[in-house]
Parts: structure tokens; C-alpha cells; sequence
């Protein structure tokens, strides 16, 4: 019978370093930002869950050990890492583009927030920014590992601390969203919009072009 701990020694050192990665600036947070100007609180709280539902792919990669594959495999690697970096400057032209169009954003407030796409979108927006992230790949699996112990199932022990990063990184990043949303009134600003846009288009493809001219860790 598979016995796990998930309450063990190792758990607070664990619940401390991925509360400080969770709260930690980057791409989820600024593409939570962004989702909320441009759709309202429900865009945004739905990227949220959208990023962290992609913890629990990168925790059963790491678990099956694929993400040994991964980085033992230049070319695989390499396609993953390209692949996220394409989708970043992606995300990242489209804002540049909504920027040079100078619309408002359709912005409401944090109880009647407004919802201009449909739910798909910050779904496929959020899933993919983090499933596509090799950076992710290589945390997991350089971190998990060092908080399961060797009696431990590996799967099981993987996708609980995974639950436990998804319930942190989403309490912040909704912390974001409502923050934002609240701001509805300057967020409603065609000026704020195009600045808003602007920036965070910028910051992604800075990202993305990053990403992608990395070298392969060793």
C-alpha cells in the first residue's frame, strides 16, 4: 500500500522558497496584469488558473523523469525553448499592436468586470505561457526532488506539492487582479491603456527574444 507525507520536515522550507518564487516578478504576473486591463477581473482571475493548472504538467513531467529527457536532449530542449519564446513575443506583438491602435480598455470594476473575449482565450493564454516555459521544467526538476524523500511515491508527492504551489501562486496573482481591477478608473484611460499595452508588450518580447538566445544549462 503507497504511503505519502505530505506534511514532513521539508514542507515549511518548501511552503517558504515557493511563496518567494510565487510573489517573485515575471511573466505569469505581468500577463495577469495585462489580461485584467484588458477583459476585467474574470479574464484575469481565469489566467490565474490557467498558469497554475500548468504546475501539475510540469510536476508530472519532472515525477516520469521526461524532463531528464528534456535536458539531456539538446535539440529537444531547444524546440521547447524556442516554442516559448515564440509564443511570448506573440503575446508580446499583440500588445504592441493593441498600443499603436490606442483603444481603452474595456475595463468596469472588480464586481462588474467586463469580458470583451471569450473565455478561451485567457484559458489558452495563460496554459500555454507557462506549459511552454522550459524554465519551469528545469525548476521542477531541480526543485522538487530535493523536498521527496526516497519513500516517497514520486508521482503522488510531485502533484500534492504542486497543489501547494498552484493555492500560493494563485492567492498572489488574484491578489494582482483584484488590485488591478479596482483600478478601473485610471485602467479605463485610452492614455493608460496605450501606455499599459506598450509596456507590457515590450517586456514580453524582451522576454521572449531572452529566452530564446539562452544558453543550454549544463
Amino acid at each position: 500500500m503507497l504511503q505519502i507525507n505530505l506534511i514532513d520536515s521539508q514542507f515549511i522550507p518548501f511552503l517558504i522558497a515557493i511563496t518567494l518564487l510565487s510573489v517573485s516578478p515575471g511573466v505569469d504576473t505581468l500577463l495577469v496584469i495585462r489580461n485584467t486591463a484588458r477583459g476585467g477581473v474574470r479574464d484575469g482571475v481565469v489566467t490565474s488558473v490557467a498558469i497554475c493548472c500548468g504546475l501539475f504538467v510540469h510536476a508530472t513531467i519532472s515525477a516520469l523523469g521526461i524532463s531528464l529527457i528534456l535536458l539531456q536532449s539538446a535539440w529537444a530542449f531547444h524546440l521547447l525553448k524556442l516554442a516559448g519564446a515564440a509564443y511570448l513575443i506573440w503575446l508580446g506583438v499583440a500588445s504592441l499592436l493593441a498600443a499603436r491602435r490606442g483603444t481603452a480598455l474595456p475595463v468596469q470594476s472588480v464586481l462588474q468586470s467586463a469580458s470583451p473575449v471569450p473565455i478561451w482565450q485567457p484559458v489558452k493564454e495563460g496554459l500555454l505561457s507557462n506549459v511552454l516555459n522550459p524554465k519551469t521544467v528545469v525548476f521542477y526538476m531541480a526543485f522538487l526532488p530535493q523536498f521527496i524523500a526516497p519513500s516517497d511515491p514520486a508521482l503522488l508527492k510531485s502533484l500534492w506539492l504542486a497543489c501547494v504551489h498552484f493555492v500560493i501562486a494563485n492567492i498572489w496573482q488574484i491578489s494582482v487582479v483584484l488590485m488591478v481591477g479596482g483600478a478601473s478608473k485610471w485602467l479605463s484611460s485610452a492614455r493608460f491603456a496605450q501606455t499599459l499595452n506598450a509596456a507590457t508588450g515590450a517586456v514580453l518580447v524582451m522576454f521572449g527574444v531572452r529566452l530564446a538566445l539562452e544558453q543550454r544549462p549544463v
